[in-house]
């Protein structure tokens, strides 16, 4: 019964994790100490997740030249790029940002903008990662 049940339980792990992708976005020139990792993952009613975890990103008024936030894009193959939200650095330390979307989305980039409600990117790109 023990056997079975840990059958059950990793082969569920493996399922779970074979249904989510992570990605580490390339050192910035921008902003060069950032660690910024994306991981997108489906949910139940189809729809499509993002985390992301920036660790060491500069708040966007140290900035050259400075910004008013951080914008969040998704690229997708049936919508194009799409505003998905800001990512709100409070606590350089670390930072982390959550967002559904029914868009699949195969990748994922950060521009620092004047306005956080674009349709389209018009500031500086910082980073950008494949998922």
């Amino acid at each position: 019964m023990k056997t079975t049940l840990s059958i059950l339980i990793l082969s569920t792990l493996v399922i779970m994790s074979a249904c989510s992708s992570k990605s580490d976005f390339p050192v910035s020139k921008v902003t060069p100490a950032a660690d910024i990792t994306a991981k997108k993952s489906k949910d139940g009613q189809g729809n499509y997740t993002l985390e992301i975890i920036a660790e060491n990103l500069a708040t966007v008024d140290r900035l050259t030249p400075p910004g008013n936030n951080y914008s969040v894009w998704i690229v997708t193959k049936e919508a194009g790029v799409r505003n998905v939200g800001k990512l709100n650095v409070k606590n350089t330390k670390k930072t982390t940002f959550n967002t559904t979307t029914p868009y699949d989305f195969y990748e994922v980039f950060i521009t620092v903008e004047q306005k956080g409600d674009l349709e389209y990117p018009s500031g500086q790109e910082i980073g950008r990662a494949r998922l």
